[in-house]
């Protein structure tokens, strides 16, 4: 079971499984090795320089997916063999207007990622209000979906709502230090 702001990669056959409403997932495998892996992001990147050190790096799109693809290699998956599968991006977390499309970014990020690292994807469902259960088998690639309306059922989403809420937190102004 993947929360947001982690990946995993199996060379074993296993399924990997996450719920998602506005993070995105990509399942990303190497099918003649029967190694694959998936990730859970919130955002797409930009690290706030004041969070360098303290950021859980996995919650960001960018490192997310070079965190996935790495891991799959290290475990014998070959970069020119890797395609990929991605979910998520709803519109069903309520963010702040000054936060911008957050949604939208993930679900333009991720394509453009794959699409500059030459991984095809060979699906998407991505967008739309729904939120999504993804189970994905690591051997064969086969992905299980599906969608559910997060207004019949909110705490299917509890795990992403308090990982967004600690994302979002306001920032704290550091007093200024005055030296003599």
């Amino acid at each position: 079971m993947l929360k947001a702001g982690e990946y995993y990669v199996s060379g074993k056959g296993e399924v990997l499984y996450t719920m998602l409403g506005s993070c995105v997932a990509a399942c990303i495998y190497d099918l003649d090795r029967k190694i694959g892996g998936m990730n859970h992001f919130l955002l797409p990147g930009l690290v706030h320089p004041d969070e360098i050190f303290t950021s859980e790096v996995g919650r960001y799109g960018m490192y997310a997916m070079e965190l996935l693809i790495g891991e799959l290699i290290k475990t014998g998956a070959r970069r020119e063999r890797l395609k990929a599968k991605v979910f998520g991006g709803g519109n069903v977390l309520k963010f702040r207007s000054a936060d911008g499309d957050i949604t939208g970014s993930n679900v333009r990020f991720a394509s453009k990622f794959l699409e500059l690292e030459g991984i095809p994807p060979q699906r998407q469902d991505v967008g739309g209000k729904q939120g999504r259960k993804v189970l994905f088998f690591s051997d064969s690639a086969r992905v299980l979906l599906k969608r559910f309306d997060v207004a019949a059922a909110p705490e299917a989403l509890n795990d992403e709502a308090a990982y967004k809420s600690r994302v979002f937190h306001p920032r704290v102004e550091k007093p200024s230090v005055i030296m003599f």
